[in-house]
């Protein structure tokens, strides 16, 4: 139905479901269903949000082609491929248009049911793929607007788990990638543990293939033993687990075809690409499915003793694809999550990694913001703004700080050697001071592969706590310095 709304001293009209807007702190809350502002704004800069933690994130003006994934394959991983489009400005759960002079008019979901949002010069508009939850729109500072909507969002979906944290946080990845093996972690824990990190993550490597999560043959002490050994270094032991996915040569897969997601044609549906295969997920809505996540979780938390989970390609629980129950996607997700919650124990720190924001509240105490980091700052030839390069990864996460106010933000590791890595000393400040500004400190630097300088400066970051604030866009006070993070993302081809 046609309606007037006052947002200050704005009036829109806009069009929306049965009910009665409401005037709420900051904004108006609109009733549920499908909603349309016409915002008279022309062509100006909007805000497109990503679907999952490495989907495309930032500001594009609307009169340019949309912020998107141009390959689809890589799509089918870092986006959601039910609504993607070539030339219509797509956003998932909340937009935002730029209105001039630091302000800017946003509309945000505040349910679940894969809300989608969509602009062109005239109209901002909402909608749900599955069922229908309010809307809230505001207009006023960019900070203050969405900061507003983050407070919403805690009030419905749930917020904060714990207070923000300072992490620091040791991780295989990018030294080691998949190679890594008992012995060589071993070998480097002793220095790891004189410098003041907390967690000790172990990545991807460990794993007989993805799906099966047994420790394969480079790790015959089994993994409750590097657990221990963390332990006994006075640090929290961490672990790197997908237990969404499997891939087609998995024994899982191989056993228990019946667990996973199907196709329109009733075969395995492809979920992503990683490994150089697809990959497959597991039908959450089957109650099998949902006992072998359960005791997976179960083995690696309670049997192993891992306290800080780093849950990789979460998002495939909510792949367009056939489930054995009509519910909707993100309530699919949600419900993974909470088996995962459930079976960790309160007390085990998760965060998730290609992870939907809004599904996870309450469930994850911390989500990826950005792409892969890389030890490059992009590749020639790169026009992927989701894919593994310090560029994409700072961009994306400076487009997300005000995800802040409901989890601790990962905008992944910062480096500070120069041993296999092509960053300058700039780029690697700008990664620092990125994850000084998110409170986030994960580093993949062995203390073997630096020099007495490097060590020094890694050891002074993981000292520092000064004070953070998110200003406006891409731009953030740490201590008394103002710093503004770069936002270009590839063009498209």
């Amino acid at each position: 139905m046609p309606d007037i709304i006052e947002l200050g001293p704005h009036r829109l009209a806009v069009h929306h479901a049965q009910g009665t807007p409401e005037a709420v702190n900051g904004g108006v809350v609109l009733p549920p269903g499908r909603v349309a502002l016409l915002h008279g704004l022309g062509a100006c800069d909007f805000y497109r949000h990503g679907w999952n933690s490495w989907s495309p994130t930032g500001w594009r003006n609307l009169a340019e082609p949309p912020l998107r994934i141009t390959d689809p394959i890589r799509r089918l991983t870092a986006d959601d491929t039910a609504w993607h489009e070539e030339h219509r400005h797509h956003s998932s759960a909340v937009a935002a248009l730029d209105a001039g002079g630091g302000e800017v008019l946003l509309l945000g979901s505040l349910g679940l049911g894969n809300p989608r949002l969509a602009a062109d010069r005239d109209t901002l508009s909402g909608w749900y793929e599955h069922g229908a939850a309010p809307w809230f729109a505001a207009i006023g500072p960019e900070a203050e607007v969405f900061r507003r909507y983050s407070e919403l969002l805690a009030k419905r979906l749930g917020g904060r788990r714990t207070p923000p944290r300072r992490h620091n946080i040791w991780s295989s990845w990018y030294s080691y990638y998949e190679d890594i093996d008992e012995r060589t972690l071993l070998a480097e824990l002793p220095a790891i543990a004189e410098l003041p990190f907390e967690v000790v993550q172990f990545d991807d490597g460990w794993e007989e293939m993805v799906g099966d999560w047994q420790p394969n043959s480079k790790f015959p002490s089994g993994m409750r033993h590097l657990a221990e050994a963390v332990e006994d270094a006075g640090m929290t032991p961490g672990l790197w687990i997908s237990p969404f996915i499997a891939l087609p040569q998995s024994k899982i897969v191989q056993d228990r075809p019946e667990l996973f997601l199907r196709d329109a044609d009733g075969g395995l549906a492809v979920t992503g690409y990683n490994w150089n295969t697809g990959y497959h997920a597991l039908d959450l809505t089957l109650p099998a499915a949902r006992d072998h996540l359960r005791e997976t979780i179960t083995t690696v938390t309670q049997d192993w003793g891992y306290r800080y989970l780093k849950l990789d390609f979460v998002y495939a629980a909510a792949a367009p694809a056939e489930r054995a129950e009509g519910i909707g996607r993100e309530e699919v997700y949600r419900n993974g999550l909470a088996v995962v919650r459930e079976a960790a124990g309160d007390d085990a720190y998760l965060l998730g990694s290609g992870a939907l924001p809004l599904p996870s509240l309450g469930l994850l105490d911390a989500i990826r913001v950005g792409p892969d980091v890389g030890p490059a700052w992009t590749y020639h030839g790169l026009s992927d703004p989701s894919d593994a390069a310090a560029r994409n990864a700072v961009a994306v996460s400076a487009s997300r700080f005000w995800l802040d106010e409901l989890y601790d933000i990962d905008p992944d590791v910062a480096f500070f050697r120069t041993r296999q890595c092509l960053l300058t000393d700039e780029q690697r400040s700008v990664i620092a001071d990125l994850a000084a500004t998110c409170r986030f400190r994960a580093v993949s630097d062995p203390p073997s592969w630096l020099s007495d300088s490097e060590r020094t400066a890694l050891d002074t970051f993981l000292h520092s706590a000064p004070d953070v604030q998110w200003l406006s866009r891409n731009r953030a006070r740490i201590g008394d310095r103002t710093v503004e993070f770069p936002t270009e993302l590839p063009a498209l081809r």
